[in-house]
């Protein structure tokens, strides 16, 4: 099935990563030229007994695999969520800024998108559940089902991405009144 993007060109790779304290998501989604396609999904857990720097060191090399071995052309990453539990958020902002060094140190530029505007951009709704986002983006690339639930979140991160770079492509191609 697939999603038609009729006259957009650009067959870029993207590289999406929904970091996690004890779990990382990575999904690649490309545009063919007519769909958005599954290149790789993958969920990278990290031991709990594990230090905090050896997860940070572990999740540093998990990032850095993935981009030697697929080489994306763009990276994007989930923003962090403002809850109440300010030690989540200090674990999950580490785990964040691991991965977007690899990417940095690969050489890319990484778009952060906040929870709400994944969640828009994939299921239409910027407070889906979890569910809805796993169902729509197993639409969105013609699969079954997307196993992990960071993978799935990774995937819809990337997807984000990609219709944002699209907006952007349309909007220059708009010349004004």
């Amino acid at each position: 099935m697939g999603m038609p993007f009729p006259g957009f060109e650009r067959r870029m790779l993207i590289l999406g990563i929904d970091p996690g304290s004890s779990s990382t998501g990575f999904g690649l989604v490309r545009n063919d030229g007519r769909n958005l396609v599954h290149v790789h999904h993958a969920q990278v857990s990290l031991a709990a007994k594990k230090t905090t720097s050896q997860k940070l060191a572990r999740l540093y090399a998990a990032t850095m695999e993935i981009l030697r071995e697929f080489q994306p052309e763009q990276a994007a990453v989930e923003g962090i969520f403002y809850g109440h539990n300010v030690k989540s958020m200090i674990v999950l902002g580490q785990a964040r800024g691991a991965a977007m060094v690899a990417v940095a140190n690969y050489g890319l530029e990484i778009a952060e998108y906040p929870p709400s505007v994944v969640k828009q951009a994939v299921v239409g709704y910027g407070k889906a559940t979890k569910e809805q986002v796993q169902q729509m983006v197993a639409v969105v690339l013609n699969q079954r089902k997307i196993a992990g639930e960071h993978a799935a979140d990774a995937l819809a991160v990337a997807i984000c991405h990609h219709h944002h770079q699209q907006l952007r492509h349309w909007e220059a191609k708009v010349k004004p009144l």
